[in-house]
């Protein structure tokens, strides 16, 4: 990715094959582009279309009637330039403007964010499509946005529609709809070294803006980084496609086991989990499915765990 950076490999241990820019690692993906493999535990080597296509009850429990398609995609982000800034279609724009695609509301986790670096969602009061077009001719779209510059531990939930971008040096998780329909709206007059700049998606984003949502402002994870804190279950977020939770321990704990599917990225710390098919040790960037069937897991902390909990409705 042309905003991307190496922090996927330095920081979080996921192997980088070439010496370019790395914007993306898909952990939890169901999507045509790239569908993931299990790495450990029973369904080890089978992908998650394999699961969906056979085991699909037993995956996502209660909620299995509602998809054809896995409902997440598990990311994690290293915005080190800026990305674009953007608008996701929801269910009724993406059915015109992107057929075949998926709506794409999606939530972040701010694990590291470098001094100056910002965060852009939504659109500031007063701003609609005459003020915003006026500042897509001037380039000056960043004056139409809310912003603010990030801490590791802050959380954002960005509906379909929203404006957004990051960059400046921002560490993410994500947990989104699955789809990789993103319109660009503007790209900070960008240009390559022949003076192009990436294609744009005006009238597509105008369309999908959710003109009244107003800005987003993050919600914070209660003592993130502290050394000192003490066990914590925090919602961060309950909407139609997921919940999403802050969880953080130092002892013994169960994981799954509760009849809905969970997916759980290791924010900080080490543990290690007793499944019937041995021992498993997650850390740092690494994510943990627990299908809706799947008896509830033993987790034992190594030091301070924190956890970005996904339990699907």
């Amino acid at each position: 990715m042309v905003w991307g950076g190496r922090r996927l490999g330095e920081v979080l241990g996921k192997p980088l094959p070439t010496a370019d820019a790395y914007g993306e690692s898909w952990e939890v993906s169901d999507h045509p582009s790239h569908r993931s493999v299990i790495a450990a535990g029973a369904y080890a080597g089978r992908t998650l279309r394999d699961l969906m296509e056979h085991e699909r009850a037993d995956l996502l429990g209660p909620s299995a009637p509602s998809y054809d398609v896995f409902p997440w995609l598990v990311k994690l982000l290293d915005a080190w330039d800026w990305l674009s800034v953007q608008v996701h279609p929801d269910e009724e724009s993406v059915k015109r403007l992107w057929p075949g695609e998926g709506s794409k509301t999606e939530a972040w986790f701010v694990l590291d964010a470098a001094p100056g670096s910002k965060v852009y969602t939504g659109l500031l009061p007063g701003v609609g499509e005459r003020e915003l077009r006026a500042a897509l001719a001037a380039g000056t779209v960043a004056g139409c946005l809310y912003q603010f510059e990030p801490r590791p531990g802050d959380f954002l939930f960005l509906p379909a529609g929203t404006v957004h971008a990051v960059g400046g040096g921002v560490l993410l998780a994500e947990v989104q709809q699955t789809s990789d329909a993103t319109f660009r709206l503007f790209d900070w007059n960008r240009r390559d070294a022949q003076g192009r700049g990436r294609q744009l998606h005006v009238e597509e984003s105008m369309a999908s803006i959710h003109w009244q949502g107003g800005p987003v402002r993050p919600v914070r994870a209660a003592e993130y980084g502290s050394a000192e804190a003490g066990p914590a279950r925090q919602t961060l977020v309950t909407c139609r496609y997921f919940t999403l939770e802050y969880v953080r321990q130092r002892e013994e704990f169960w994981c799954g086991g509760e009849g809905r599917m969970q997916a759980a990225v290791v924010l900080h710390g080490e543990a290690r989990l007793d499944t019937r098919e041995g021992e498993q040790t997650a850390g740092a960037g690494d994510t943990l499915l627990f299908p809706a069937a799947m008896p509830r897991v033993r987790c034992r902390p190594l030091a301070l765990l924190g956890l970005l909990l996904a339990t699907l409705p």
